[in-house]
């Protein structure tokens, strides 16, 4: 875990993965991905529509991992009379801009996993027109899956970016944790989801939020 005011060193690549696959969630993607791989490996049945699967995925991930961050993560809690409608991951994601150097905080929770899994499983099964295609849909998921943790921790680690690629998506996620929580809900892309909709604002033109850090607490005066 990492403390506030911790001295930040150059996190070598090699070690940012040893850390990585410390954590339960790559290990559950991970497992998931296995058996989807081998179980389309035992199937067969390969149609063109199985390599139209990635392209669709690609183009609607970006969207879809705005519409969960807005929408999910960043959820506002609300009370049904003397019920408060909060889920673990909005209160997990409010801990982590509150520290997000808190290793454990970046990745999806354990126990998220624990109905999330079964439930893409069962989609990946029953919602295709064959067996084939949902596998690969669920292969390709695993794949995103994996990359999303990856990219995430990553960002919130100490290693420096090296290529342009990164640095972008490194720039865009650490403004939305250090400059303004409203914008730049993007993660594993440098703004493409923000682009379209209307998040991703001049950075200079936007002022520092007092609540980047507290999501949801009053502004004072």
């Amino acid at each position: 875990m990492n403390h506030p005011g911790a001295r930040r060193t150059q996190l070598p690549l090699i070690e940012a993965a040893r850390v990585f696959w410390r954590y339960p969630s790559p290990w559950l993607i991970a497992t998931l991905l296995t058996a989807a791989v081998v179980a389309r490996v035992l199937i067969g049945d390969w149609r063109w529509t199985d390599a139209l699967v990635p392209v669709i995925m690609l183009a609607v991930f970006p969207f879809f991992e705005w519409i969960v961050h807005v929408c999910v993560l960043h959820w506002r809690p609300r009370r049904l009379g003397r019920l408060t409608v909060d889920s673990l991951l909005a209160r997990k994601h409010r801990e982590h801009h509150a520290d997000p150097r808190d290793v454990p905080l970046v990745f999806i929770p354990w126990q998220t996993h624990l109905w999330l899994l079964p439930a893409v499983t069962a989609l990946a099964l029953l919602a295709f027109p064959r067996l084939g295609l949902g596998l690969t849909f669920l292969v390709f998921l695993g794949l995103l899956g994996l990359g999303y943790e990856w990219t995430h921790y990553l960002v919130h680690s100490d290693y420096k970016p090296r290529t342009w690629a990164f640095r972008a998506v490194w720039r865009n996620h650490r403004l939305h944790h250090f400059k303004n929580e409203h914008y730049w809900f993007s993660v594993t892309s440098s703004g493409t989801s923000d682009r379209v909709l209307g998040t991703y604002p001049d950075p200079a033109r936007v002022p520092s939020s007092p609540t980047v850090k507290a999501l949801h607490a009053r502004e004072a005066g």
